[in-house]
């Protein structure tokens, strides 16, 4: 025995004592508990000392034997770990394990063809039952290539080319395998349709860089050519184009989808209405238009109708300045089709855009007010609806400054839609009533429960609101430059824009290098678009910009000069080099992703 291991032999005899008062003795399990707690704390010799003297059996057990291994190889004791694998694969031949852990000892020692040579007879004698394990114990090892070796001889013993489909997908998206892992799905859900949940959601995490979403595109494309009849290829070259916001693509396929599965154009009216959240107006009023044509008779043909005039609607809204004639030729067919759909449920959300309408961009408040009061009567109106109707009451009642009336319609919805969205809603609403009359405390305490919301919009509406409220208090206590942002911010709510822009060069000129100044310009820039001026608009996002290049507002306002370029002056150069701004600028901000989807579609790059 070495001195060291003499030393160490009295060391552990005379602590014996001390473990075991009275009459029990130091027997293998207490052994055992103190080899665990010296291979935790990373004393592998004193660990060793005391495995080397337990049976083979318990050295080799699952408990111990990783444990007993490793403490080895930490010595560099590499033949002793060889010889103790060699060992455990002796008594536990059913557990092709241990032999994989035999080629870790080898490789660890230097024996690199060695281990490889033991992999390869593991992976060879393998039984159906341990395909699994063993699989794992590489993956555990980081030895991926052996997995996926380990994983396509399960696939021959199994006889099935789908056979260990799902594991070899999460193989390579681990590792990045990306040809690999797009074979693999598609070999996956040709065999299989109901695995298509699962191939969707592993390509979401999987698929970063442009040319990997190129590459499976192509390949869809021509598996969609070469058998038409797999409704599931063309079911995830759908999700695909629709995830690369493709919407013309994805109607093609939508179109196709609903032929073979004779659903009346429901699939169509799907990506239309992906395409008008996602601002396509084009797109959106293609999808509603086909089935219009296509469904005269079927059961959502109302449904595409009320979608066209939504999206016809929001594409109207965003489009600056609003055009008042098409606002008004809008309300003129949302009054047909109520005149059509008469009493039925469906009339009820005709009548509540069309309020919105009224209320919001034609300015006769009594109208819009009759009509939601009609929703809010209508007996087979849906309970949501009756209080979306609600809250936009309470909007107007606010317009025509009766904020009693609007915090009672809004506290209503609060209580009848507790945990849900819409309650998050009215509480916001309650929360911006406060802040609009200058109650910042009432605010901040709606607030502090809307920052929990499950909704994520609303809880970011929030916490701006909330943040907003807290920068501006600290030094000014009594908020007095910030009870003007809200009176501007509340003439916005009113769609009084000349007046709600004066409202902040007032407070500009008023309260020079506040805190506020950058949100003053930002929404004047904001005001300023929505009235048409864009070269006042861009004129105050520069002067923003002029200032900190870090400012809190920086990202926000270099976005908005980009989309301005883009979307209204049409400068196509000078709109790419903006959105290069922002992410050479602002690699961190939260438009990062947006601007470099548009910069690569103004470059050129292909479909987006």
């Amino acid at each position: 025995m070495r001195p060291s291991h003499l030393l160490l032999s009295a060391a552990l005899l005379l602590a014996a004592p001390a473990r075991a008062q009275g009459p029990k003795t130091w027997g293998p399990a207490d052994g055992t508990a103190l080899a665990k707690d010296y291979a935790r704390r990373g004393e592998p010799e004193k660990a060793v000392f005391l495995l080397d003297r337990l049976p083979a059996e318990q050295q080799t057990s699952t408990e111990l034997f990783p444990l007993y291994l490793q403490a080895l190889t930490d010595l560099k004791r590499y033949k002793d770990a060889e010889k103790l694998a060699k060992k455990a694969v002796k008594l536990h031949p059913a557990d092709a394990t241990y032999g994989v852990a035999l080629g870790g000892a080898l490789q660890a020692g230097g024996e690199t063809a060695g281990a490889d040579k033991q992999w390869q007879r593991v992976v060879n004698q393998l039984t159906p039952d341990q395909v699994g394990p063993v699989a794992a114990e590489f993956s555990r090892r980081e030895l991926p290539a052996w997995a996926e070796k380990t994983y396509l001889r399960g696939r021959a013993l199994a006889r099935s080319e789908t056979e260990y489909g799902p594991q070899l997908i999460q193989l390579y998206t681990q590792s990045q395998q990306q040809d690999k892992l797009l074979a693999e799905t598609l070999r996956l859900v040709q065999q299989d349709e109901q695995q298509l949940p699962y191939v969707r959601n592993m390509l979401q995490n999987a698929l970063k860089e442009e040319k990997d979403f190129d590459a499976l595109e192509k390949q869809l494309l021509s598996a969609v050519q070469q058998h038409p009849e797999q409704a599931a290829y063309a079911e995830l070259l759908l999700w695909l184009q629709v995830q690369r916001h493709d919407f013309v693509g994805a109607l093609m396929q939508a179109r196709a989808l609903d032929r073979r599965g004779r659903t009346q154009g429901s699939r169509v009216l799907e990506v239309a209405s992906i395409a008008q959240q996602n601002k396509d107006f084009e797109s959106a009023l293609a999808g509603y238009d086909y089935v219009l044509k296509e469904y005269r008779t079927g059961p959502l043909y109302n449904v595409a109708r009320q979608g066209r005039l939504a999206a016809r609607e929001d594409q109207v809204r965003s489009t600056y300045p609003v055009d008042q004639a098409q606002v008004r030729a809008l309300a003129t067919e949302y009054e047909q089709l109520l005149a059509e759909l008469g009493r039925a449920p469906e009339a009820a959300q005709v009548r509540r855009r069309l309020a919105d309408l009224y209320a919001f961009q034609l300015g006769d408040q009594a109208k819009a007010m009759t009509l939601l009061q009609a929703v809010v009567d209508q007996p087979q109106a849906p309970a949501n609806l009756v209080d979306e109707a609600k809250l936009t009451l309470g909007d107007l009642y606010l317009l025509r400054a009766e904020p009693w009336e609007a915090t009672l319609l809004y506290s209503q919805v609060e209580k009848t839609e507790k945990e849900a969205p819409l309650g998050y809603e009215a509480k916001l609403r309650n929360a911006r009533l406060s802040y609009f009359a200058g109650d910042f405390k009432l605010a901040q305490s709606h607030l502090d429960i809307l920052k929990e919301a499950t909704t994520r919009e609303i809880a970011n509406d929030a916490m701006q609101l909330s943040l907003l409220i807290a920068t501006n208090t600290v030094e000014d206590t009594l908020g007095l430059a910030l009870k003007d942002y809200a009176a501007a911010e509340q003439l916005v709510f009113q769609n009084k824009l000349p007046a709600a822009v004066a409202g902040l060069d007032a407070l500009l000129a008023k309260y020079p290098g506040h805190s506020l100044s950058d949100n003053a310009y930002y929404l004047k820039a904001q005001l300023q678009r929505r009235m048409g001026d864009f070269p006042a608009a861009t004129a105050t996002l520069d002067r923003l910009l002029a200032g900190p290049a870090n400012g809190v507002l920086s990202d926000d306002a270099l976005f908005l000069l980009a989309r301005i370029q883009e979307e209204d002056l049409h400068d196509r150069p000078k709109a790419q080099a903006l959105y290069e701004q922002v992410l050479t600028k602002y690699p961190g901000s939260i438009y990062v992703a947006e601007a470099r989807k548009r910069f690569r579609k103004l470059r050129g790059d292909g479909v987006q």
